[in-house]
């Protein structure tokens, strides 16, 4: 089953609240936050606090993305606000193995999270504490990028490596998530999809309406996928 969280930094921070809600009844498999600190990415965004105001509208699995350099220094931060699964940047820490044990350690999801330009090698040594990848699809920091065409064979390949090791992992794929991009990433092998302004966050369509609409495509897709196969 394809996996659907909305990222929340592109949704009305106006009306976080009422958001939520609307995603969490129209039937969401998990919330992405992003947490951005002005270095690793050029931008800011949320933080544990944000995280914590809105953890008691959804018992949703609050999937946290740790776009910050040093994500060690800020695990326990994080854990303590709420977040049932939290991705680390492979580039962003010396010390990938240790954080991902401490996440397991700590019963969260542990993810790894890498930059179109990451080669998978960073992969290899940590699958054993390793819960999910989140294959970024377009240079992380700003919504509405375009997608890193590449990034189709990025999928495949991790892919491979998983099931050539025996392990269960998911693979997520974040950026310009939309209906171009959707077939190609589920055919090389994805699992989880972060929705943002590509599929999801649109001002003239409902927010319940888009997930039905997403729901009915990857429904489709499915279908031609295995009518293929």
């Amino acid at each position: 089953m394809t996996l659907i969280g909305p990222s929340l930094m592109c949704a009305d921070m106006g009306n976080l609240q009422e958001s939520v809600l609307k995603l969490d009844r129209a039937g969401v498999d998990f919330f992405h936050l992003d947490i951005m600190d002005g270095s690793f990415v050029p931008n800011f965004t949320m933080g544990p606090d944000l995280i914590k105001r809105i953890r008691q509208f959804s018992d949703k699995p609050f999937d946290v993305h740790l776009m910050v350099e040093r994500p060690e220094d800020h695990l326990d931060l994080f854990i303590q606000s709420g977040a049932d699964m939290i991705s680390i940047h492979a580039e962003a820490t010396a010390h990938l193995q240790r954080s991902l044990q401490k996440l397991k350690n700590e019963g969260i999801k542990a993810g790894v999270a890498l930059n179109p330009s990451t080669p998978i090698t960073e992969l290899e040594h940590v699958l054993d504490v390793v819960d999910y990848v989140t294959v970024m699809t377009v240079n992380p920091g700003f919504a509405g990028q375009s997608f890193v065409p590449l990034m189709y064979k990025k999928i495949k390949k991790i892919k491979e490596l998983i099931q050539s090791e025996g392990y269960q992992i998911d693979i997520q794929v974040d950026g310009n998530i939309g209906f171009e991009t959707i077939p190609g990433v589920l055919q090389n092998g994805a699992d989880m999809l972060v929705c943002g302004t590509s599929c999801l966050f649109k001002n003239d369509v409902l927010l319940e309406d888009a997930i039905g609409q997403l729901r009915s495509f990857l429904e489709q897709t499915k279908m031609k996928n295995e009518g293929c196969a």
